[in-house]
C-alpha cells in the first residue's frame, strides 16, 4: 500500500496534465505553405546555398541547445566533406498547438564522398520541428529550450 501511494503524483502535477494544450490539424492553406517552404529549403540545400538555406530559420532558433549560428556551421561542414548532397524530405502531419505550427517530418540526407561514393548520413521518422510566419516567410523556431 504505501508504494501505490508514493507514486501517486502530486494534485498540482494532475492539474498541469488537464490542462495540457489541444493539438489539431493545421488548415490546409498552411500545411501547403509550409509544405512549400520546405521544398524551396530543401532545393537550396541541395544546391549547397548556406544563406538560401538559413533564410528559412528563424534568428531566433533554439532548439535542444542548437541555435542559427550552430545550423550554419553544420552547413558549412556538411558542404566541404560532401561532393553532392541529396535531400529527401516527407511532411507527414502538420498541428496547431496554441498558435504555433508543429511540422513532422520524415527523410533522409546522403551525399557523394570521394572515393567512397554515395552515403546516408542522415535520417529521420517523424520528427517535429515547430515553424512560424515571420513577415512573408515560414521559418523554422525550434522548441526554445
Amino acid at each position: 500500500m504505501i508504494g501505490v501511494l508514493v507514486n501517486w503524483a502530486p494534485a498540482s502535477s494532475i492539474t498541469a496534465a488537464l490542462a495540457s494544450p489541444v493539438a489539431s490539424p493545421a488548415p490546409l492553406a498552411v500545411r501547403a505553405e509550409i509544405g512549400a517552404a520546405i521544398e524551396r529549403a530543401r532545393q537550396h540545400f541541395e544546391a549547397r546555398d548556406t544563406d538560401g538555406v538559413l533564410a528559412y530559420v528563424s534568428n531566433q532558433y533554439r532548439s535542444q541547445g542548437l541555435t542559427k549560428a550552430a545550423v550554419r556551421e553544420q552547413l558549412l561542414a556538411m558542404f566541404a566533406l560532401y561532393e553532392a548532397l541529396q535531400v529527401s524530405v516527407s511532411v507527414d502531419q502538420i498541428q496547431t498547438v496554441e498558435g504555433t505550427f508543429w511540422v513532422y517530418t520524415t527523410g533522409s540526407v546522403s551525399g557523394r564522398l570521394p572515393l567512397v561514393g554515395r552515403v546516408t548520413f542522415l535520417s529521420w521518422e517523424r520528427q517535429p520541428e515547430v515553424a512560424r510566419r515571420e513577415g512573408s516567410w515560414w521559418r523554422l523556431y525550434g522548441f526554445q529550450d
